[in-house]
């Protein structure tokens, strides 16, 4: 009963969606609305500014439309919001231009066009998103293209509003012979956006050029009616049915455009410059509507390349969509891909998709000129976090070093590919990252297209991902066996900082257990900076910087914690996890495990599984992973 109750709930949403009137009720709309008089591409823009916009520190935008399917390509959305849509939006000359996303394979060109297309569905749906059309038109077309061409200057100014574009065929026969030129009577109704139902949103895929039929794009003569009608330019006698004549008000994706043959291509001419396009034995036709294309790299170069595309090429915006760079966004992605697909409920053991995502974006990475600048390195300060020796600004110049980076490297499809056949493999409920990565070695030899050169440097990755792996697994397990971990780091932190304190202001400390006051620990601090290759020449710069970190935190009210310096952060679990070595490669090692090490191993099972996303498998693999680790 609750499904049919929710049926019954929608029938009534969709009704209410429904509107009539004549075409003064929908001129006094206007008069308290202009803005629903706007433009394919406004009404773009205006709906992705609805979902929100947020501006980070840097002044970066950042679009809540995108954000549930898009990950890491702010920058590229930000291009294009604001250099296309945006400008369009505000009738620029770039709204007379056909919008080309051109990028790698599965970079989530596709995707956006999708969003976009569902984005139009559910905006219409709104009450800001409202569209109007002249009723029974082919075409939904713009009630106010019912006024006559003489009166609109006037009527413009009057209702603050732009009026572009005729009356179709069919809508100028029917005003003539059915209402007798009276506009006022014209019926109008409410439309939402449909691409199931062919309403302001369509998709041309290239086909055959020798059997594909350019009525496809601009609709076809109804033979059948020309014996009724006498004619070929009676728009009774034609079907106004094509992608161009039902996405207008809205948006039409041209999939594979480059692929297409050239006739088809010459009718996007005339409609992005001038608004209009021919079909059959009419005047040019009206049409607001934005097209939007995708391609690759390669088909984009032959395109260009050509001479006689030179025209249509002038009237293309081409955006770049490149594969994400940020490790972290690239766990987004595939923590999506996998909630798509029946993957999602086997166990994941945790840093499996991170360790496949450090191996998709170091693929994706150039190799920099900057001294002491490595891929890991690279893609460690492209994800935010502190890289010693480099400064976020460098992330900038890094970038501008290789503008075309990102345009190349492995697409996400293959690793939810070689995911998936892990699984199959191991015929298990979990697997880890030592699974996925052996999945994606063993999948690089069937592909017959890789040289061997480039098997050799993504073998290297491989390679570099599970190094990365390594050092998590043992800092994983070396966690989990410290008893009360962040409470004993905390108490190291503050000796260390006590005695740093004292260093630098050439004091002394009281000993907390006598009470005398001692020198300055100098063994405590070096074992410490030690862990993160701090010098003997380095020391005094590092404890200082340390104290000026503390005084900023001091000065703006905040307090100087565990996580209030990377890299003295990094060095304080360093020591911890040295000083428990021993007792981790033993414990974890041993095949007949005495009373006490069981107890242990199954103590750190448990805390693996409880805090930290194990589940008792990928637990126990860890366990005997990192004890071969430790003992290399």
């Amino acid at each position: 009963m609750d499904i049919l109750n929710r049926l019954q709930a929608y029938r009534t949403q969709e009704q209410q969606l429904a509107w009539q009137g004549t075409f003064v009720d929908y001129l006094e709309l206007v008069r308290k609305n202009p803005k629903i008089a706007e433009t394919a591409h406004s009404r773009i823009y205006h709906m992705i500014e609805a979902a929100g916009i947020d501006t980070d520190e840097n002044g970066r935008k950042h679009y809540r439309f995108f954000e549930k399917e898009i990950f890491g390509l702010e920058e590229p959305l930000e291009r294009l919001v604001e250099e296309y849509f945006h400008s369009a939006a505000r009738r620029l000359d770039v709204r007379k231009r056909i919008l080309l996303l051109m990028g790698p394979v599965s970079g989530g060109k596709s995707t956006i066009v999708t969003m976009l297309k569902k984005g139009l569905e559910q905006y219409t749906r709104t009450a800001e998103g409202a569209v109007y059309a002249i009723k029974d038109c082919p075409m939904h077309e713009e009630p106010l293209h019912l006024i006559p061409q003489e009166l609109r200057p006037e009527i413009e100014k009057e209702l603050g509003i732009r009026i572009e574009g005729n009356l179709c065929p069919a809508c100028r026969m029917r005003l003539q012979n059915d209402y007798n030129n009276r506009v006022e009577d014209v019926p109008v109704e409410r439309v939402v956006f449909s691409e199931d139902d062919r309403v302001g949103i369509g998709t041309f895929s290239p086909s055959d050029p020798k059997s594909q039929d350019i009525a496809d794009l601009t609709g076809s003569i109804d033979f059948s009616t020309i014996s009724v009608y006498g004619s070929e330019s009676d728009p009774r006698a034609y079907r106004f049915d094509g992608e161009l004549n039902k996405a207008n008000r809205g948006l039409m994706e041209f999939q594979e455009m480059l692929k297409c043959d050239e006739k088809f291509l010459w009718h996007l001419l005339s409609l992005t410059q001038e608004g209009n396009f021919k079909a059959g034995r009419f005047a040019l036709i009206s049409a607001d509507e934005m097209i939007i294309a995708h391609t690759n790299e390669t088909e984009y170069k032959s395109f260009i390349s050509n001479k006689k595309n030179e025209a249509l090429q002038s009237r293309m915006i081409v955006m770049h969509i490149p594969y994400n760079l940020k490790v972290s966004d690239e766990v987004k992605i595939y923590e999506k891909l996998v909630k798509q697909s029946d993957l999602q409920n086997i166990h994941i053991a945790p840093h499996t998709l991170r360790t496949a995502s450090i191996f998709s974006v170091l693929t994706r990475l150039k190799e920099s000129k900057k001294q002491g600048m490595d891929p890991v390195k690279k893609m460690y300060l492209y994800d935010g976090s502190e890289v010693e020796g480099f400064k976020e600004k460098d992330v900038q110049e890094l970038k501008a070093e290789s503008p075309d980076e990102g345009m190349s490297g492995i697409d996400p499809r293959y690793v939810i590919n070689r995911l998936s056949s892990a699984l199959i493999r191991r015929d298990t409920t979990c697997i880890n990252a030592l699974d996925v990565l052996r999945a994606i070695k063993d999948g690089l030899d069937q592909h017959a297209s890789i040289t061997k050169e480039e098997k050799e440097k993504l073998l290297n990755f491989i390679s570099l991902a599970r190094k990365e792996y390594d050092e998590e697994a043992k800092k994983e397990v070396q966690k989990a066996f410290v008893y009360s971990y962040e409470e004993s780091a905390k108490t190291l932190l503050e000796n260390y900082l006590d005695n740093v304190e004292a260093y630098c202001n050439w004091q002394r400390i009281k000993d907390p257990i006598t009470g005398e006051e001692i020198d300055p620990d100098e063994k405590l601090m070096r074992s410490i900076e030690e862990q993160i290759g701090i010098s003997e020449n380095a020391k005094k710069a590092f404890r200082e910087e340390i104290l000026i970190r503390i005084s900023t935190y001091a000065r703006r009210g905040k307090r100087f914690d565990y996580n209030s310096h990377e890299r003295l952060r990094e060095a304080i679990e360093r020591k911890l996890f040295a000083d428990l070595k021993d007792v981790v490669k033993i414990t974890t090692s041993t095949k007949t495990p005495d009373a006490t090490q069981l107890k242990k191993i199954n103590e750190v099972t448990k805390r693996l599984i409880d805090e930290h996303g194990y589940c008792s498998v990928c637990a126990n693999e860890l366990l005997r992973y990192t004890g071969s680790l430790l003992n290399r």
